[in-house]
């Protein structure tokens, strides 16, 4: 029994560009990439899908002040559980 073969983001977008590019059938894409067609219609389908995601205008990601503030906040629980550690710690009489 044969692995199941696992495919990078990158190589799935490397296809899927081959594809949408138009320059080889699918066909020969598949065969030259050892892949089914029927799997890079489902690559090529899902990067135009995904296409209009990268021209939207919503954020992307955070915010540098975003990303700052939840850098606050994390080390302060950093900070609270630091305390709350040592607290149990000397209860325990380590």
């Amino acid at each position: 029994m044969t692995k199941r073969r696992r495919f990078t983001d990158d190589f799935k977008a490397k296809i899927a560009l081959e594809a949408l590019r138009g320059d080889q059938t699918l066909s020969q894409i598949a065969a030259r990439h050892k892949l089914h067609p029927n799997q890079i219609s489902q690559w090529k389908l899902q990067a135009l899908e995904g296409l209009s995601g990268v021209f939207s205008s919503g954020k992307r990601g955070m915010q540098p002040s975003d990303m700052d503030a939840k850098i606050k906040d994390l080390h302060a629980k950093i900070g609270e559980l630091t305390v709350e550690r040592d607290f149990l710690s000397r209860g325990l009489g380590r």
